[in-house]
């Protein structure tokens, strides 16, 4: 790939992710949100100014303000976040080969075509899943988590769990 990858799509997520679970419906502070992203609060801003524009979440003024979802969990999708968060640089970069080459007169073409695929390919997988079904799986995750540390010893070794 060419260049660094964005952190703007998981910062997106992250925080989406946050207001629908932990937010519980209140206005949450830049602060609140980059403190659980572990970014600049000035980052949460830049990230999530395209996500206000296009109503997803909305900036609340004065004393109690901060960000809050503008939409239900349930009905924002991975690919949108996905589209307003990202370049319209190709996943797969390419390089510029030898036009002497009878590979190189090809391989732009070929690899192209495979963008393309790849691109529809990510997108698709991210129409499937929505910030509700982050949360149901962060929620899942964290009770499986705290299941398996109750189930360890004081001296470290692991208990048996019977059916």
């Amino acid at each position: 790939m060419s260049g660094r990858a964005s952190t703007h799509f998981s910062v997106a997520v992250h925080v989406l992710t946050y207001l629908a679970g932990r937010g519980g419906g209140r206005a949450v502070s830049s602060d609140e949100l980059s403190e659980s992203a572990n970014v600049h609060p000035v980052y949460i801003r830049q990230v999530l100014a395209p996500l206000r524009d296009a109503q997803i979440v909305r900036a609340r003024r004065g004393a109690h303000g901060g960000w809050e979802l503008a939409r239900h969990s349930a009905d924002i999708h991975l690919d949108e976040i996905f589209d307003l968060t990202t370049s319209e640089e190709p996943m797969l970069a390419t390089h510029g080969p030898s036009p002497e080459c009878s590979v190189g007169r090809e391989i732009s073409g070929i690899l192209s075509t495979l963008q393309a695929d790849v691109a529809s390919a990510v997108r698709a997988r991210l129409r499937e899943r929505t910030v509700e079904g982050l949360v149901s799986d962060a929620l899942l995750a964290a009770s499986n988590r705290a299941r398996q540390q109750t189930d360890v010893h004081p001296a470290g070794v692991a208990a048996t769990r019977l059916p």
